[in-house]
């Protein structure tokens, strides 16, 4: 059901026929892929080269506060897009139509949340990560396990990521050469630390920027060759779409629909809360502003651009449909786009464009993954902003290393033994790390109450283990199935704990 597809679980979907189309269907050389991609990291050495000079922990960290809000609005959307996000929207539209824009307006109602409640606190407080929040609200055991739920989720989050490329890597390029799969994801993560080892965010910041142009410029390529084929001469693009039944956008008549306008609007709305606000990864950019007006201007615009993508994301699907159509093409969903940018006769630029462009949206989201679990475990952790200047940096270093060589074991045990099915519900569950954060910073924002702090972890951890065995049960316990809304649920149930070991109120 799309209305409850997060972002966090878009990884996920569709793995298996993404790898066997890579396997099967790309007429480019291995050779080739590879010179592609090592043009693509020449790119990045060079912004990194330029962003990295005379950088410190500061630089790291929060890019000295110095990025343009411009640069940091139009990067954010290739970090928010990832590599099976560029595959799945388009594929979407067989079966949801245009009903994707509801989530996305209550994306949109999120990032206004955001923007006026939660950006003027992390700058009224000066924080390096969001989660030195829950220090000045609750206490120093509350700070250690939001930055510990965090860290837990995005490690598997760039764990899966990584392995995703790895395996397109393995398959398009490296299996034939016969490299092990180990030395592709060694590689792979080396590459990402050597670009990210010194700028980090402030570097990440420019990385992203030509991240989503080569993400925008694929879908632009492809939907600009597609108009010319399809649409008759003498007619627009928006008339010609709007005489297809599969463009509905808005969904209001049965309540039990998974496209129902409200079940869409709402958990887009709380997944932009919890995945984006509460979210070191995707607020660490932010913080990198000058300062709050410059960081408001950034989420606002960054969202108003990023309705507008997703609506390309959507046009893009509704055109490859009649593109398949007409040219007796039987892929669908997550097969559609590489079947047509890689075999279909729109020429190799399409399928040149389409390989860096998901190359790019993949990358988008590992290498700021990186860089954010280094910051939060440097400074949230290991309070590395209280020790002196040369051996915080030093720590920050071996910190970056050592997240690199996690991330490389995680994904060797991914490999090696789990099944598609057991990694789909290991983000299941990865995906209940965020309902803890909700409930730390809804009770503290809309609470004049102190907790007991040493009972908050407890509180945390037991939010989701109710959860899981909830959306376990609700089947048989009462006919109803949870989807994303269980994200509500462990907020509140998170929530309803701090209430419980709360005992006075602040003054």
């Amino acid at each position: 059901m799309l209305s409850y597809k997060c972002k966090f679980l878009e990884q996920v979907i569709g793995i298996s026929s993404l790898l066997s189309l890579w396997k099967t269907l790309t007429p480019l050389s291995p050779l080739f892929i590879l010179s592609l991609v090592a043009g693509y990291f020449a790119l990045l050495m060079v912004i990194a080269r330029i962003t990295g000079r005379n950088s410190d922990n500061d630089t790291f960290f929060t890019g000295k506060k110095s990025s343009p809000w411009f640069v940091v609005a139009f990067g954010m959307i290739g970090a928010s897009l990832s590599g099976v996000t560029f595959i799945s929207v388009p594929g979407w539209v067989a079966t949801s139509q245009f009903s994707y824009m509801q989530m996305v307006f209550g994306y949109f109602a999120g990032y206004l949340v955001i923007i006026g409640v939660l950006l003027p606190l992390y700058y009224k407080l000066n924080l390096t990560t969001i989660y030195g929040y829950l220090e000045e609200r609750f206490g120093p055991r509350t700070y250690t396990t939001g930055a510990s739920f965090f860290i837990l989720s995005r490690v598997l989050g760039a764990s899966f990521r990584l392995f995703l490329v790895a395996n397109v890597l393995q398959y398009a390029v490296f299996e034939p050469w016969g490299v092990p799969f180990w030395v592709t994801v060694a590689v792979t993560i080396l590459l990402i630390w050597v670009y990210t080892f010194q700028g980090g965010i402030k570097t990440i910041v420019y990385t992203d920027t030509l991240q989503t142009a080569f993400m925008l410029l694929s879908v632009g390529v492809t939907l600009y060759l597609l108009k010319d084929l399809l649409v008759p001469q003498g007619q627009n693009l928006i008339s010609y779409l709007g005489e297809l039944p599969s463009t509905q956008v808005f969904f209001f008549e049965d309540w039990g629909d998974s496209k129902h306008f409200f079940k869409n609007f709402f958990s887009g709305m709380f997944i932009t809360l919890a995945m984006t606000g509460l979210d070191q990864d995707m607020m660490q950019k932010n913080l990198t502003c000058k300062n709050t007006g410059e960081a408001q201007k950034n989420m606002f615009w960054f969202s108003v651009i990023l309705i507008a993508v997703n609506a390309v994301f959507l046009v893009l699907g509704a055109m490859l449909y009649k593109y398949a159509d007409a040219f007796g093409i039987s892929a669908s969903g997550d097969e559609l786009f590489p079947a047509i940018a890689l075999n279909a006769g729109l020429g190799p630029w399409v399928g040149i464009f389409f390989i860096i462009g998901l190359i790019a949206a993949a990358y988008s989201s590992a290498d700021s993954a990186l860089t954010s679990l280094t910051t939060s475990f440097s400074v949230d952790i290991l309070k590395v902003q209280n020790l002196e200047s040369s051996r915080a940096e030093k720590i920050r270093k071996y910190t970056h290393i050592g997240f690199s060589v996690l991330l490389l074991l995680v994904i060797i045990w991914f490999k090696s033994s789990l099944d598609e099915s057991v990694i789909k519900e290991l983000f299941v569950a990865a995906g209940y790390t965020y309902g803890p954060l909700l409930g730390l910073y809804a009770f503290g924002l809309f609470s004049k109450k102190e907790v007991r702090d040493k009972w908050v972890p407890f509180v945390a951890i037991a939010s989701p283990v109710l959860c899981y065995f909830l959306k376990d049960n609700s089947q048989e316990w009462w006919g109803y199935s949870f989807g994303f809304e269980l994200l509500i649920v462990n907020g509140l149930i998170t929530t309803l704990g701090l209430w419980l070991i709360s005992y006075r109120s602040i003054e």
